[in-house]
C-alpha cells in the first residue's frame, strides 16, 4: 500500500526521484523532463538524436540534479531490456517511467503502400514501444520493491476522429495505449506501481508550426478555451501524477486539450 500524504509539505516534490523519459529530448518529452528536473528529479533521457539530447541536457543542467541521455530504439525489445540494466547501473532504481516516444503519419489507410509501412511504424513505436518499456522497467521497479509510477503519453486522438487529418494508425495506437494503461494499473498495483496516462491535444511544439493557417484557426475556434496548450502544462500534469499528492491515482487517462474533444 502507498501511504497517503499527511500535509501539503513536499506534496508535489520529486526530490531525489529517478525519472526515465523516452523521447525526452524535444517537444512534450523535453517539457516533462524540464518540469520533473525543476521539481527535484534526476532525469535519464532516452532518445535516438544525440545532438538534440545534448541540447536537452544543457537546458536541464541549471536545475542541479543528475541528467544523462541514452541511445534508445523503443521498438527493439532486446535493446530496451539491455538499456534498463544500463540506466539502473548509472542511476539506481527507477522511480518514474514516462513513455513519451511516439511518431505519427497523415495518410488514409487505402492510400498506404502494400506493406502498410506507415501503419506498422506508428503501432510499433507508439504502442509496442510503450509495452517494451513497461515490460523492462516495470520488472526493475517490481524487483527493487520500492513501488513506482508509470506515465504514458497518449493523445486526445484516442477518443475522436480528427477531421483535419487522416491519422488512423496514430489514433488506434493511442486508444490501445489508453486501455493498456488500465490493464497495467491492475496488474502492477500489487507492487505499488501506479500507471496513468496523459492525453494531450494540440500543443505548441515544433510540429504545430507546420499546421496550415486555415487548419490552425479552425482548431482554435473549436476549442472552448480558445488556444493551443503549452508544453510546460503537460509537464506540470506529469509532475503531479508522479508526486506523492497523486498516491491514490492509478488507471486514469487525463485529457488536457482545452476542451477540443467536446466540440468534435
Amino acid at each position: 500500500m502507498i501511504p497517503p500524504i499527511k500535509n501539503m509539505q513536499d506534496a508535489f516534490s520529486l526530490k531525489g526521484k529517478n525519472a526515465v523519459i523516452t523521447g525526452g529530448n524535444r517537444g512534450l518529452g523535453l517539457a516533462i523532463a524540464s518540469a520533473m528536473a525543476q521539481s527535484g528529479a534526476n532525469v535519464a533521457i532516452l532518445c535516438r538524436d544525440r545532438a538534440k539530447a545534448a541540447e536537452a541536457l544543457a537546458e536541464l543542467e541549471p536545475y542541479g540534479g543528475k541528467y544523462m541521455s541514452f541511445d534508445c530504439d523503443v521498438t527493439d525489445l532486446k535493446s530496451v531490456i539491455a538499456l534498463a540494466d544500463q540506466v539502473t547501473e548509472e542511476f539506481g532504481p527507477t522511480d518514474i517511467l514516462v513513455n513519451n516516444a511516439g511518431v505519427s503519419c497523415v495518410n488514409e489507410l487505402l492510400d498506404m503502400d502494400e506493406e502498410l509501412s506507415d501503419w506498422y511504424k506508428v503501432l510499433n513505436t507508439d504502442l509496442n514501444g510503450t509495452v517494451h518499456m513497461t515490460y523492462a522497467f516495470g520488472k526493475k521497479m517490481r524487483d527493487a520493491g520500492n513501488g513506482g509510477c508509470i506515465i504514458n503519453t497518449t493523445s486526445n486522438a484516442a477518443f475522436i476522429v480528427n477531421k483535419t487529418q487522416a491519422m488512423s494508425p496514430y489514433s488506434s495506437a493511442k486508444a490501445a495505449a489508453n486501455h493498456f494503461t488500465h490493464c497495467m494499473a491492475v496488474e502492477l498495483g500489487k507492487y505499488n506501481i501506479r500507471v496513468n496516462a496523459i492525453a494531450p491535444g494540440f500543443t505548441n511544439t515544433e510540429l504545430s508550426k507546420w499546421i496550415p493557417k486555415d487548419q490552425f484557426d479552425y482548431i482554435n475556434n473549436q476549442m472552448p478555451l480558445g488556444r493551443f496548450g503549452e508544453p510546460i502544462e503537460i509537464g506540470a500534469l506529469a509532475v503531479y501524477l508522479a508526486s506523492p499528492a497523486a498516491a491514490q491515482i492509478t488507471g486514469t487517462v487525463t485529457v488536457i486539450d482545452g476542451g477540443y474533444i467536446l466540440s468534435c
